[in-house]
């Protein structure tokens, strides 16, 4: 939902708004069907196999690479000129929270990612001035670290402070209980800022690449290929190898009988502080390093194809860079739509629901391309953010 315009150039990527619009469908099948299929001998659907985990990170991912393209790309801004960012950028976070607060008041069984969104944003301003190699830096030992403290400190924070996850999304009553509402937002709700602040870190160092080039692109391709994979290869080692999915077995967790499901498709539904055996799984929305590594990597992989195959030809994507480009608004219509839809409804089933809303997505998203128009709360928060940028930088404007 951050800018995808390089300041250079100020023209948009079409391959980074097709990737956006790809996570956004994808996040949407993950919200409307089973992770798993019904039966007697129920095994992980598609949703749950390949999109879940994957298509939040593509997403986190992406917020950090428009960060680094609204501050100047691969030549980043400095001086007032950043500071002008970096104020902008706030602004910007602060209208996703509010849509997020408002969101939170919904009865709809969707983790709702914008509140911790905006929160990343705010924490990856320090980050912004920052030289590629110290960036990759702190990027990789973000990746490393942050699964670590995470695990020490959850307990910590509910035996100690007696504070636990919020149970819900976030809603503006939360705010005035400080202290369990950045307990959530940080380290134990469903979107760890403390863990996800290393997809914007990534992004935000993808960013800082050349990435109008090809050849940065195909290396992009290959890194994350790389990198997918050796976090599956790791974590395989880890738990098959040496033995730690035998060890997790006498953990409570395990005693679920969905639990051989869960490890596949969402192991976010489980305490994982119980054992030190849990750092080296790679499922989805673990928060491990394996997961984080596993989640950048085929971020990278979908961004690249997507650049190669938009490059040359900007409109061969239109449908998904079209939805993309205003994934705010669709983002927030669709939660609001799936608060509307009775939870044990006949019809419409979830072929409908699901495939209903990726039409009219794409359809809309593809007319406003055509007209040059910007969804509407895209509208907003891009006035609100340049009117402000500008403001700093004594009138002399930007585009993002």
């Amino acid at each position: 939902m951050a800018s995808t315009h390089n300041g250079s150039a100020g023209q948009r990527l079409a391959g980074i708004d097709a990737a956006r619009g790809l996570a956004l469908l994808g996040m949407m099948a993950t919200h409307i069907f089973p992770l798993w299929t019904a039966g007697a001998n129920p095994e992980p659907s598609f949703s749950g196999l390949v999109l879940s985990g994957r298509s939040s990170a593509l997403f986190a991912v992406l917020a950090g690479v428009g960060l680094g393209l609204l501050t100047g790309g691969s030549r980043p801004h400095s001086g007032r000129s950043l500071l002008a960012d970096r104020s902008g950028i706030a602004v910007r976070a602060a209208i996703i929270a509010v849509v997020g607060l408002m969101l939170g008041t919904l009865n709809v069984s969707i983790a709702v990612i914008l509140v911790h969104y905006a929160v990343l944003f705010l924490c990856a301003l320090p980050f912004l001035q920052l030289r590629l190699p110290v960036l990759a830096a702190w990027a990789g030992g973000w990746l490393l670290l942050s699964p670590v403290a995470a695990y020490l400190l959850r307990p910590w924070l509910e035996n100690t402070l007696g504070l636990a996850s919020l149970g819900h999304n976030p809603m503006i009553l939360d705010v005035f209980i400080p202290s369990r509402f950045l307990a959530d937002i940080f380290v134990t709700g469903y979107y760890p800022v403390l863990h996800w602040l290393g997809y914007i870190l990534v992004g935000l160092l993808i960013g800082r690449l050349d990435i109008r080039r090809a050849a940065v692109q195909l290396w992009l391709l290959s890194g994350g290929l790389a990198a997918a994979a050796l976090a599956k290869a790791g974590s395989w080692l880890i738990m098959d190898g040496l033995g730690g999915y035998r060890q997790l077995a006498s953990t409570e967790a395990a005693e679920r009988p969905d639990f051989a499901l869960i490890y596949q498709v969402n192991l976010s539904w489980v305490d994982t502080d119980d054992s030190w055996w849990w750092l080296g799984i790679s499922g989805p929305h673990s928060g491990t390093t394996f997961d984080l590594l596993h989640t950048s990597g085929t971020a990278a992989i979908v961004l690249a194809i997507c650049l190669l195959l938009t490059t040359k030809k900007p409109n061969l994507l239109l449908p998904l860079s079209g939805a993309g480009a205003m994934t705010l608004t669709l983002y927030t219509v669709h939660v609001w739509v799936m608060s509307l839809i009775p939870k044990n409804a006949v019809w419409p089933g979830d072929n409908e629901i699901y495939w209903v809303q990726v039409i009219v997505a794409l359809s809309v998203g593809t007319t406003l391309h055509v007209l040059d128009r910007r969804g509407p709360f895209e509208f907003i928060t891009s006035t609100a953010s340049r009117t402000t940028r500008d403001a700093i930088r004594g009138g002399h404007r930007q585009y993002s």
